[in-house]
Order: structure tokens, then C-alpha cells, then sequence
């Protein structure tokens, strides 16, 4: 076997049987983790966690309406007083929350608000501070009160809940499968960016010209989902109607919660008009 051996490596190119040492040169992978973090970003806002009511919680139909009354009388308040009664009120109902919900509560609406006082900076400057804290608390309020109501209404009941208002079904479905399919392609381009990095070895300095790979792959993936998304609806009969069950008897929860935006209604009236 080492006759036969011999005359095979003497028939080999010098240049093949040498070893290569091979170095990459060092190299930066800021845009593609500046990429990843973003993208890592927008999936943490745009997730759909799904939340969890509790017993004494309305129905969703009736949240969202007393939720969207709250924020009309909060934007209309000029009585600095009211809302302050308003932000005391959502503080504590966002206290009330799980961790994980309350600390997303308190991220929405403390960074809506911080962005509100710096935008209003300048009126701070020139004399203008009880507006600014005015509008900044507002915005406080109103964020607080659309993430409450978000953050306690699981999923289906929010979709339910806008049929109930008769919005029609498209813009349901749209709404729906927007957010959901932004979730699930931001997860597939992360994946992407993640095999990117992966493979990338030495110097790159074209590597802005990976976006488009990145963007192809994302829209392949899009046309799967939405044709997987398309077949599982027909196999379940899915014709574009969303039931809704009825509400017109309302529960005892419902009813409180009523009252309770009656009383705050009532004290807005006698804060702007009698006080």
C-alpha cells in the first residue's frame, strides 16, 4: 500500500500540499447589530401578549367605550385639578396590574410624556410651564388609559369588541393580521440577521448591500405565510364574519364600572362649569 501511496502524492501540485494559514482580517458588525437591535426593538412593542381580565373587569365592549369617554373628558379638562383625579386613578389601576404589565404601563406612558416635556421645552423657556405640565400630564393619562385597557383585554375580545361598535369585518381582519404579521416576519428577519452575522468572516465593507438579501428573504416568507394563513382559513370555513356574542344584558361589573364613569363625568362638570 505505501508503493501505491507513493507515486500518488508525488503526482500532487506543490501549491495543494500546503497548508494554508488562513487570518481574517478583524472586522466591525455594528450594522448588523444595530440592525438586530432594532428589529429586536419593534418585535418587544409589537408583541401581542394577550391579556388576562380579571373578575370584576367590564366587558370589552364596554372598556373600550368607557376608555375612549375617559380620554375625551381628560383632552377636554381645563380644570388642572380633574386631572390630577384621572392620573391618581390610573396609577393605581396600573398598580393593580401583573409585573410585566405594569412595568409596560409605566414604559408607554412615562416615555409619551417624557417626549411631550421636551417637545414643550420651549413654551417651559418663554413663561408657559402650567401648559406643559398640563399637556404632558394629559398625555400621561390618556397613554395610561389606552394601555390599561389593552394590557387587561385578552386578544379576541379586543376584535370582538370593535364588531360590537359594527366596524366592519375588512378592517377587523386587516387590523388583525397586520399586527400578527409583523410579529411573526420581524422574528424572520432577526433569524436572517442573526445567519448573517453568523457567516460573515473578514473584512466587509459593502455590507449595506446586505439589506436587500435580508428584504428578499423577509418577502419570500411573507408570500408563504399569507398563502398558510389563506389555505388554514378555508379549511376552518372562515368566511370574514367575526361573531359577536350580545351584550345587551350587562353584568354587575359593567354596571359598576358605569357608575363609576358617571361620577367622574359629574366631577368634571363641577370642576369646569360650577367651580
Amino acid at each position: 500500500m505505501a508503493e501505491c501511496a507513493d507515486p500518488v502524492i508525488e503526482e500532487l501540485p506543490q501549491w495543494l500540499a500546503t497548508s494554508e494559514g488562513y487570518e481574517p482580517l478583524p472586522d466591525r458588525d455594528s450594522f448588523i447589530r444595530k440592525s438586530m437591535q432594532s428589529v429586536a426593538g419593534v418585535l418587544a412593542h409589537m408583541r401581542l401578549d394577550g391579556g388576562q381580565a380579571t373578575k370584576r373587569s367590564p366587558s370589552a365592549p364596554v372598556k373600550m367605550l368607557l376608555g375612549l369617554l375617559l380620554i375625551i373628558l381628560c383632552s377636554c379638562a381645563q380644570n388642572y385639578v380633574f386631572v390630577l383625579a384621572l392620573l391618581a386613578a390610573v396609577l393605581v389601576r396600573i398598580a393593580l396590574l401583573p409585573e410585566k404589565a405594569m412595568r409596560r404601563a409605566f414604559h408607554a406612558a412615562g416615555g409619551a410624556a417624557i417626549l411631550t416635556f421636551v417637545i414643550m421645552l420651549p413654551a417651559i423657556l418663554l413663561g408657559q410651564s402650567h401648559s406643559s405640565l398640563m399637556i404632558g400630564t394629559k398625555v400621561f393619562v390618556s397613554v395610561g388609559i389606552a394601555m390599561i385597557v389593552a394590557l387587561s383585554t385578552p386578544t379576541y375580545q379586543l376584535t370582538g369588541a370593535l364588531r360590537a361598535f359594527h366596524i366592519p369585518n375588512v378592517f377587523i381582519l386587516t387590523i388583525e393580521l397586520t399586527l400578527k404579521s409583523i410579529c411573526d416576519l420581524g422574528k424572520v428577519a432577526l433569524e436572517v440577521l442573526c445567519a448573517l452575522k453568523m457567516r460573515s468572516v473578514g473584512k466587509n465593507r459593502n455590507k449595506r448591500s446586505s439589506v436587500g438579501g435580508v428584504g428578499g428573504v423577509t418577502l419570500l416568507k411573507a408570500q408563504e405565510a399569507a398563502q398558510d394563513t389563506s389555505d388554514a382559513m378555508r379549511c376552518r370555513g372562515f368566511e370574514g364574519d367575526y361573531q359577536v356574542a350580545s351584550t345587551a344584558k350587562l353584568g354587575a361589573a359593567d354596571a359598576l364600572w358605569i357608575c363609576i364613569f358617571v361620577a367622574c363625568a359629574a366631577l368634571f362638570v363641577y370642576l369646569e362649569y360650577m367651580a
